[in-house]
């Protein structure tokens, strides 16, 4: 099974070359057929991967470059469980969003499809590779689909300031990580990361390698959003075309974190090893700062696109800390919670272009009221938010109650209430929302003209008839990202099948047998973690009614006595406006906060891991 690997990748660049090629002579309708039946054989080709990893290692190299004497001489695919798993979600979303796409983008050409399907392989072959610079190279191949999928709509200016935003905040991302892995070269001679691995484990660590790992690090953590490198992603998600933000939402800013892990464990974790809790410390406090701060300006938004964009990134916080405990029982947790909540996030977006599709509109305070013609859509957009704010028996509460366990065993208990609070923030947020659109309640209020942005419809109909109605086919994604984010909830052993790929991944001394010796090796057995107790059905049900609670407040807060003292209301308000603002969407300013960050983390790393 080896060798379905490669064309899990090439199945999806073929396809896209083709519709490229016959972009004047085929149909629209024929783009479509041939663009879904692809993904749907690249994600077909990647769970059958995920299958085999599950028992074992899976390599193969290129052009059948086997190791010499245990030294890479060639490029290899090395696939596990987590990897594989990651790469069968992405093209699961881009199923459903090319489906989507059939009705809700009426005016688009082959290239369309052809991006999306050179995205899907971008981060299939992301997920599977076990060279470094590869690593690199599909990131930057799906990047660069990315960056065109958000400025596709050429003729309007927002589409192209976030692009161009995104584009330039990502490229100094990747000039870090090329720095990084130059570095690493230098001290290696190797690219393999198995290799790397190996060889840093030989010998103390010192200062080359630390500034490689903070290159690395920091270079993820901007394609991944992480707090302050996070500005571009609201400018982009919100003018992105729907489908678009989907799977952006869904995964993008995901393969960031688990590029992190990958070059962790594979790379990095015999040299520093020894400063495990340091590490441990210093990416948890980074990921409550991320989950915490997004999460009040997501619910301070009230352009649906930009308050689920804040929502993206206050969930990064959240996968961070579960990442950050570095204990492969966290890290299983967080592999349910990050694919629930994709689902789930990726229903809301359709949703939202649901509304935009019959309204022409994303903006809360517009939109007052006139949703309620469209009470399905509603149902499953009050269900979303109620699933974001990790209501049970929903994936995000099983996800989500593992890696507060995980957090209790290695004394960060403390995390459980950063869990409770992002979640309940981003899904009052939500609910809020459905309740002025579909419901009509609340005042009606103004958009902030700072925070508008251009909502022209992504149809394109140009008139009403179109708009009446919601074609069924606009239904099925929705009704299908809702089932994935309960089933994720409710799959018997799923896991233990997470901690099990969890624990092969941390296990270095295998994958480097596996990839350099050639040894079949197996993933470890592990027993099953115990179901939720009662204490993790409370947390769910303090998140879940906290979220109704504050959607509430935020309705009805007109009609509600003052239980804050005005200037403490007036002293947050001012806070959260302040912090709205650095939110510019000037690319200098978003540049400079890189620099800051970047000085943060190495500084932060310089410290500790020497």
């Amino acid at each position: 099974m080896n060798h379905l690997a490669p064309l899990a990748v090439a199945v999806p660049i073929i396809a896209a070359g083709v519709l490229a090629a016959t972009a004047s002579v085929a149909s629209r309708r024929l783009a479509d057929i041939v663009a879904v039946l692809t993904a749907a054989a690249s994600t077909t080709l990647c769970a059958i991967l995920l299958a085999h990893s599950g028992h074992h290692q899976v390599v193969y190299w290129f052009g059948g470059w086997q190791p010499r004497s245990g030294i890479a001489v060639g490029i290899a695919f090395a696939v596990d469980p987590l990897g594989a798993g990651l790469a069968t979600f992405a093209g699961l979303i881009v199923c459903v969003a090319l489906v989507f796409s059939w009705r809700h983008l009426e005016t688009i050409s082959h290239v369309y499809h052809a991006l999306m399907l050179v995205f899907l392989a971008g981060m299939v072959g992301f997920c599977l590779t076990g060279d470094l610079f590869n690593l690199f190279v599909f990131f930057e191949l799906l990047s660069t689909a990315a960056y065109a999928l958000v400025g596709y709509k050429i003729d309007q200016r927002a589409p192209l300031e976030g692009s161009l935003n995104f584009a330039i905040t990502n490229s100094l991302g990747a000039i870090m990580v090329l720095f990084g892995i130059s570095l690493l070269y230098g001290r290696t001679g190797a690219l393999n990361m198995a290799q790397i691995g190996h060889s840093l484990a030989q010998q103390p660590a010192d200062g080359l390698v630390v500034a490689a790992f903070t290159l690395l690090v920091a270079g993820f953590f901007i394609k991944a959003a992480v707090v302050p490198f996070h500005f571009w992603l609201a400018d982009a998600y919100s003018v992105a075309p729907t489908p678009v933000c989907a799977v952006l939402s869904a995964v993008m800013s995901e393969l960031g974190l688990y590029a992190v892990v990958r070059i962790w464990w594979s790379c990095f974790h015999g040299a520093f090893g020894d400063h495990e809790d340091a590490l441990r410390a210093i990416l948890v406090v980074a990921g409550t700062i991320t989950a915490l701060i997004p999460a009040v300006l997501c619910f301070a938004q009230t352009h649906l696109k930009r308050m689920l964009a804040y929502a993206t990134v206050s969930y990064i916080g959240l996968f961070l800390i579960g990442v950050g405990l570095l204990t492969h029982d966290a890290l299983g947790g967080t592999a349910v919670y990050l694919v629930a909540d994709g689902f789930v996030k990726a229903s809301l977006f359709v949703c939202v272009g649901i509304i935009q599709h019959r309204r022409a509109s994303v903006d809360e305070y517009r939109l007052h009221g006139r949703g309620r013609d469209m009470p399905f859509t509603g149902a499953m957009f009050a269900i979303g938010g109620l699933a974001l704010a990790s209501l049970p028996p929903f994936g995000t509460f099983l996800g989500k109650s593992l890696v507060e366990d995980a957090a209790v065993k290695e004394g960060y208990g403390w995390v459980i209430v950063v869990f409770i609070l992002a979640s309940a923030i981003t899904g009052a947020a939500v609910l809020r929302s459905a309740g002025r659109v579909f419901l009509g309640l609340g005042p009606e209020g103004e958009s902030e003209p700072a925070f508008e942005v251009d909502e022209e419809t992504e149809t394109e109909t140009g008139d009403d008839e179109g708009r009446r109605r919601t074609p069924f086919v606009m239904f099925l994604p929705v009704i299908a990202l809702l089932a994935g984010g309960l089933a994720m909830g409710l799959i018997p052993r799923l896991p233990q099948a997470a901690l099990r790929g969890a624990a092969a991944l941390q296990d270095q001394a295998a994958y480097v047998a596996a990839v350099l010796h050639g040894a079949a090796g197996s993933v470890p057995h592990l027993p099953a973690p115990p179901p939720p107790t009662g204490l993790d059905y409370l947390y769910g049900a303090l998140s879940s009614v906290g979220a109704l609670v504050l959607a509430a407040a935020a309705l009805f807060r007109e009609r509600l006595p003052a239980l804050v003292p005005r200037p403490v209301a007036n002293g947050a308000g001012a806070a959260v406006r302040a912090v709205r603002e650095l939110n510019s969407g000037r690319v200098g300013d978003y540049v400079a906060w890189i620099v800051a960050g970047v000085t943060v983390f190495g500084a932060a790393f310089s410290l500790t891991l020497l």
